[in-house]
């Protein structure tokens, strides 16, 4: 039995079954070509940015059940460079899930084409949040998040953090501007 899927319009949270992580997580795979890099031969950091954000899109649109947009990227780190011909894979599921945005955690890692049966690298990671949206473009309600491994707690647990961060420096950030701090 699959769970409930959230309504198209706003909707009653209490009526949406919480989803774990693992009903939206999803994985894509690319190949990195010579339209892809930059004058040093490495891919683009911009390039991984978008392969990051739609990875991340196709896991808020499956967890809420619709269309969803990128709110804000907290946090992207490059570990190392991707090159031409590299197979880069991202690998995103949600870390948590509010009243209508959700933290969507992504993983980039690459490998060589020509080394079958290598170990692939970690070459980035990611924090996005995104907001489910309505037809007419309003914030809608997403289902909670039901974590159901050690793992997936942690996750949960350090993307409230990363969102309290957001919000106080928000916050302050705010107050500096009603103030004319500069």
């Amino acid at each position: 039995m699959s769970p409930k899927r959230p309504p198209a319009g706003g909707a009653d949270l209490s009526s949406l079954a919480p989803l774990p992580p693992s009903h939206a997580r999803t994985s894509l795979a690319y190949v990195m070509d010579q339209s892809h890099v930059n004058l040093l031969g490495n891919v683009h950091g911009g390039t991984i940015m978008k392969l990051v954000d739609s990875t991340a899109g196709a896991v808020a649109q499956r967890h809420s059940g619709g269309p969803a947009v990128t709110a804000a990227m907290d946090e992207m780190a490059f570990l190392h460079p991707v090159h031409v011909g590299d197979i880069v894979r991202t690998v995103a599921q949600v870390n948590w899930a509010g009243r209508t945005s959700l933290e969507i955690g992504v993983r980039v890692e690459s490998e060589r084409w020509d080394e079958a049966g290598g170990e692939p690298l970690h070459v980035a990671s990611a924090y996005l949040v995104f907001v489910a949206i309505d037809e007419d473009g309003r914030a809608r309600e997403v289902p909670p998040l039901l974590p159901t491994t050690p793992t997936e707690v942690r996750r949960q647990r350090e993307a409230e953090i990363r969102r309290e961060h957001r919000l106080a420096k928000r916050a302050a950030i705010d107050a500096g501007r009603r103030t004319g701090d500069a």
